[in-house]
């Protein structure tokens, strides 16, 4: 296996697990709010410091009336507002959304419509606000190709151009995510609000929900969820990504040392240049949730600890770091009825207490 920009990996780098500590982990909402089903959701800071977090929610993932969902917690206070409804489509049902607020103050709303019985017939719809998600603009379409949809957050390049990471999924099983699966980012340069597409970064079972970092002005890393189908199997790995022209073109995919179920990942940069990476460490299952921190641009993972962990399933980890360097981290457990936020200083990864 080929390895590219920062040369050739192995399972070692990754090395052993630490148990959690040093870690605040609350429930956001629960069972408690009608609509048992309360599944991907992410969270941006705003810029008063409140933070906001976005979910869909129904009676189940496939519920013909699901919507879109917002909760606020207002700087200072330790309590989430009641969560209410951001995007509902008539006669369609809303699926991922994606929160994000952009330099210029504009708190966009990308998130999922579906228009047929799979997710592989859906789109990318989109909202804005410009009042810190108080209101909203009226719905729009980002992504009018069958099968694209949203996952995880924008990045700001160091041109200031933003990159949203996208995917087109395809094929009418439930159950299987196609091989032909793809990732893919559209580029926008906020001085004309156009987007356009990067090419499709293509992978042995498909590729999903890509999650990207910028190390250089050229070089950008995505992280992926694989394809295929939910059974155990002993060749399930994340993967991996790369560009070296700023994020217009892409690498194809390629499996990384890291271990995926065909569940959602999360890839960030922090404050200090180190890269964090959340996701199951599992071929099999959605359990433990684990934490990774790499020091030196993804060349090793020395640091890596289990946030979670149990018979549930802890999926679709999404993580920020705020202004105050905490490290926040949504996800879902108990059979998609909870969201739950875990919050952390990075050397409760790096240098753990009670271990």
């Amino acid at each position: 296996m080929r390895w590219m920009l920062f040369g050739v990996w192995a399972q070692s780098l990754v090395l052993g697990v630490a148990m959690a500590a040093d870690i605040d982990v609350t429930k956001v909402i629960g069972t408690e709010f009608p609509g048992r089903y309360k599944h991907p959701a992410s969270i941006t800071e705003l810029d008063n410091g409140d933070l906001y977090l976005a979910y869909y929610g129904g009676a189940g993932e496939y519920d013909p009336d699901t919507a879109d969902y917002g909760m606020r917690l207002k700087k200072g206070r330790s309590e989430w507002t009641q969560p209410v409804v951001i995007a509902d489509t008539p006669f369609h049902s809303d699926g991922n959304p994606v929160i994000w607020q952009a330099p210029d103050g504009v708190v966009w709303l990308f998130y999922v419509v579906r228009y047929g019985d799979t997710w592989s017939d859906s789109r990318i719809h989109a909202k804005v606000s410009k009042d810190g998600a108080q209101t909203w603009s009226d719905a729009f379409i980002l992504g009018a190709e069958k099968g694209m949809m949203v996952r995880s957050q924008p990045l700001v390049l160091h041109n200031g151009d933003y990159l949203l990471p996208i995917y087109h999924e395809t094929g009418n099983d439930r159950e299987v995510v196609g091989s032909d699966t793809t990732s893919l980012f559209l580029r926008c340069d906020p001085k004309t609000m156009e987007w356009t597409e990067t090419n499709r970064i293509s992978a042995r079972l498909g590729c999903l929900q890509p999650s990207v970092v910028q190390i250089s002005d050229d070089d950008l890393i995505a992280y992926m969820r694989r394809g295929g189908g939910y059974e155990p199997r002993k060749d399930g790995y994340m993967v991996r990504a790369e560009s070296h022209d700023g994020g217009r073109t892409w690498s194809e995919g390629a499996d990384s040392p890291f271990s995926n179920p065909n569940a959602a990942v999360d890839f960030i940069k922090l404050k200090n240049g180190h890269l964090l990476l959340v996701y199951n460490d599992s071929m099999d299952d959605r359990t433990p949730l684990t934490v990774a921190i790499s020091t030196d641009n993804d060349k090793t993972w020395p640091h890596k600890m289990n946030i979670q962990e149990g018979p549930a399933e802890f999926a679709y980890p999404y993580a920020i770091q705020t202004k105050d360097e905490k490290i926040h981290i949504i996800f879902t457990t108990n059979d998609r009825t909870q969201i739950m936020h875990a919050v952390f200083e990075e050397n409760a990864i790096t240098s753990p207490t009670g271990k």
